[in-house]
């Protein structure tokens, strides 16, 4: 059985008030580089070949992380390594997509991702309540189980009434020769290990014009030990000018709904 902690109460609450507070003070416009640097330790890899990194924007903000992106990517701290049995949880909110039906997720298994014998084994969800299993090696990227739509997944179409985003949990579970990949507490999908890249580094994979917030992604073995990506309390972002104004509102909004998900949580007889 594996056991996972989440971040306590008052914790969750300073650092909520802590942005709202950082919020409130900013100008309408688009943040400088003061004050917000890249985080240490962070590696980024782009799809596309000779794609910048003036394309990502990455700054640290608590609580969690955002990620506007330019061209489709993975993020990872190369000391966040899972091995043997293991789950690895991540819960996102897809702010509105504008029609797009990108990808994002997390990826598991992952070596020599700065070289060209990159590999990995990554586990994506999309607007229309869609999931998607796939594996890259090199530059080949063959498909474990293709595009399957499942109530589970919540698309920012069919989101809560009132809420901003669209919040949804990610969990991958290995198991002996298993794996299986749950979204919202419903398993999606299950197959064997046997060729796929799965005991290495994890991190984020989000393709390309996506806007989202991820607030964890932690991993967890059989025993009970808990590790959180060294990436905690990051946030990534792309918005400039006029941008910057809806992005912060939308933030404020996110914020909101975090806050009623907590005191949801602390009502009595949960």
């Amino acid at each position: 059985m594996f056991r996972t902690s989440h971040l306590p109460a008052a914790p969750v609450a300073v650092a909520i008030a802590a942005v709202v507070s950082a919020l409130t003070a900013l100008p309408a416009v688009a943040q400088d580089d003061e004050g917000l640097p890249f985080p240490e330790g962070w590696q980024v890899r782009f799809d596309r070949e000779g794609a910048s990194m003036d394309d990502l924007y990455l700054v640290t903000m608590t609580p969690g992380y955002h990620v506007t992106t330019g061209p489709a990517m993975i993020a990872w701290h190369p000391d966040s390594v899972a091995t043997g049995d293991f789950r690895i949880e991540s819960e996102t909110f897809l702010f509105d997509p504008q029609g797009r039906r990108e990808a994002f997720g997390f990826f598991i298994g992952g070596s020599d991702l700065q070289g060209p014998d990159q590999r990995y084994t990554y586990f994506l969800l999309r607007e229309g309540g869609e999931f998607l299993v796939k594996s890259r090696a090199g530059t080949e990227t063959p498909v474990v189980h293709d595009w399957t739509a499942h109530p589970a997944i919540v698309s920012y179409a069919t989101k809560p009434e009132g809420s901003a985003t669209a919040k949804n949990v990610l969990a991958l579970e290995a198991t002996g020769d298993e794996l299986r990949f749950s979204v919202n507490g419903e398993l999606l999908w299950s197959g064997p290990r046997d060729g796929l890249a799965t005991d290495g580094v994890f991190g984020l994979r989000v393709n390309h014009g996506l806007n989202l917030h991820v607030t964890t992604i932690t991993s967890a073995t059989a025993d009970g030990a808990v590790g959180s990506i060294v990436l905690d309390q990051v946030v990534v972002t792309g918005a400039t000018g006029s941008e910057s104004k809806g992005l912060l509102d939308q933030i404020r909004d996110l914020i909101g709904d975090l806050k009623r998900d907590r005191e949801r949580q602390l009502r009595p007889g949960r």
